[in-house]
């Protein structure tokens, strides 16, 4: 696992998103970003948490924050997710699962009783710099957008 040290700068990557162009993280330099993985779209906790984002995105805004979500998801679920929620920012797909294994959230998980690797929820607040200014691992999704907000201010 990946391990990140509040201060150090974050690894860049480019992905394919929702709007069906390729997207950079270093070139959101000169704002702050929110980056939260997910594991799966609609389903039932990343909806949630999705629609959290949604629902708080002119506050982040209004406090220079892009969102920026990834998953493992195909650019396809990504654009039927998008659309049928109306979320105002991109949904990146990390299909080969790369960038989350960069960020350490790529993991081992168990449930009911079965093993399988997958994304564990985690946020990550980057400042204008590319560093990373907090984290979030495991997270739970009830709070968690207030908690993000909380770190902006």
């Amino acid at each position: 696992m990946t391990e990140l040290a509040i201060g150090q700068e974050v690894p860049d990557f480019t992905l394919p998103a929702s709007s069906g162009a390729d997207v950079t993280l270093s070139s959101f330099r000169g704002r702050k970003v929110v980056l939260y993985f997910y594991p799966k779209d609609m389903t039932e906790a990343c909806t949630k948490e999705a629609c959290s984002f949604r629902d708080a995105h002119p506050l982040l805004e209004e406090k220079g924050a892009v969102v920026l979500g990834i998953s493992p998801d195909p650019i396809k679920s990504h654009g039927k997710f998008t659309e049928k929620y109306g979320l105002p920012f991109l949904l990146l797909s990390d299909e080969d699962h790369r960038v989350s294994e960069m960020y350490g959230v790529w993991q081992l998980k168990k449930m009911y009783g079965r093993e399988y690797m997958g994304i564990v929820r985690s946020t990550f607040l980057i400042d204008e710099d590319g560093k990373l200014l907090k984290e979030w691992r495991k997270v739970k999704v009830k709070g968690h957008t207030e908690d993000v907000l909380s770190a902006l201010s």
